[in-house]
């Protein structure tokens, strides 16, 4: 399964707003964060505008912010609230379904079930979970690293830092 281009950047647009809790964020500023043109992020901010997550100012001075707490918003809300359909195979509609193998298959059942824990994971998270920034990269205390030299002649062959010296 994969997430459509349009949830990813709703979830962009409120991970950015949830790390600025104390200014607005303007959609001209998401467009050059996130390379997106701005009329795409628009129709994502009006969307959730209209749902009640975002709150919008127009005119100078305008921007948007988080209309909750970013820990009452949860994840899974957000990607049922975006993503227009949760059919992983035919069978899971049945205006649709012509499978031969509906009757005796468990597979729909399978699917069902890995659906229900996928919600299940992203209803246990919040955009303040996913907002918070990532920890830095641990550092090598006392040691430094030391790219590895390549040999002028032998390409691929590293060095070992000893060289032999001419008589």
């Amino acid at each position: 399964m994969r997430l459509a281009e349009y949830t990813d950047y709703t979830l962009r647009v409120l991970m950015f707003c949830a790390t600025n809790p104390d200014r607005l964020v303007t959609i001209a500023e998401l467009a050059d964060w996130h390379g997106v043109s701005k009329n795409h992020l628009m129709k994502i901010v009006n969307d959730l505008a209209r749902q009640g997550v975002l709150e919008t100012t127009r005119g100078r001075g305008g921007g948007l912010r988080l209309l909750k707490a970013a820990d009452q918003i949860r994840i899974g809300d957000v990607v049922r609230a975006c993503e227009t359909d949760f059919r992983l195979v035919e069978c899971f509609d049945p205006a649709v379904n012509t499978c031969q193998l509906t009757p005796g298959c468990r597979l729909k059942g399978l699917l069902g079930s890995a659906l229900q824990s996928y919600f299940e994971v992203l209803d246990g998270a919040t955009l303040a979970d996913i907002a918070e920034p990532a920890p830095p990269p641990p550092v090598a205390r006392g040691r430094k690293v030391l790219p590895i030299a390549v040999a002028g002649g032998a390409a691929g062959k590293a060095t070992t830092g000893a060289r032999k010296r001419s008589s």
